[in-house]
């Protein structure tokens, strides 16, 4: 008798897309002229003196307006977003993806020059996989990859009506990005090849549908 065994793919999801700014206030104002919703209050980064608003969505989805906290000290680290580097108008500035086992799934992106960083911000915890240098792959078109320790902020937001429609993620490598994200299995989620980095959302909201870039 011959045994088959049959591996199960645990698929990651996308969990939030950030935008930020060069103040916490214009990252907000952004999300918030762009959709016609207001943010809730978010919380403080001690790690990269970082803070933060967020947009609930359905589906468990949210939206981040994140920027450097202007009093704090320069970060001992490479700030994540490579934020350091941040600069111009606000815009989205990558897209996060949540994992049950971050380990085997960062193995499986092929992500190099990473570590595991346990995170906390106020009753929040998560582990996050952080490039050493602030810079994720392809220039920052790959998504950061967390793993939630406790349950996450969505549940705690208040409903805003709004959710994505869509999000692609335009640039010059985008097929490799697409081939290399088969591990989500996301139709909201596509790739366009452009010369440059760049990303667009699409939102149904209470004002009709709206554009995110």
């Amino acid at each position: 008798m011959v045994d088959y065994f049959i591996e199960v793919i645990k698929l990651i999801a996308l969990d939030h897309i950030a935008v930020a700014g060069n103040s916490l206030d214009q990252a907000s104002d952004h999300i918030a002229s762009s959709l016609g919703v207001k943010l809730q209050k978010g919380g403080y980064h001690e790690r990269f003196g970082t803070h933060n608003r967020l947009l609930g969505l359905t589906d468990g989805l949210y939206l981040e307006a994140i920027a450097i906290k202007s009093e704090t000290k320069k970060s001992r680290y490479p700030r994540w977003f490579n934020l350091d580097n941040f600069e111009g108008n606000a815009r989205i500035i990558n897209w996060i993806c949540r994992s049950t086992n971050i380990n085997s799934d960062l193995m499986n992106l092929f992500y190099e020059g990473t570590e595991i960083v346990r995170i906390k911000r106020d009753q929040l915890e998560w582990l996050m996989a952080l490039p050493r240098d602030g810079i994720l792959p392809f220039e920052g078109a790959a998504p950061a990859l967390l793993q939630w320790k406790t349950t996450p902020p969505t549940g705690k937001l208040a409903p805003s009506g709004c959710s994505l429609k869509h999000l692609t993620i335009f640039h010059p490598e985008a097929k490799k990005i697409e081939n290399k994200m088969q591990i989500l299995n996301d139709s909201r989620v596509s790739y366009e090849v452009h010369k440059r980095l760049h990303f667009f959302a699409e939102f149904a909201t209470p004002n009709g549908i709206r554009v995110l870039e």
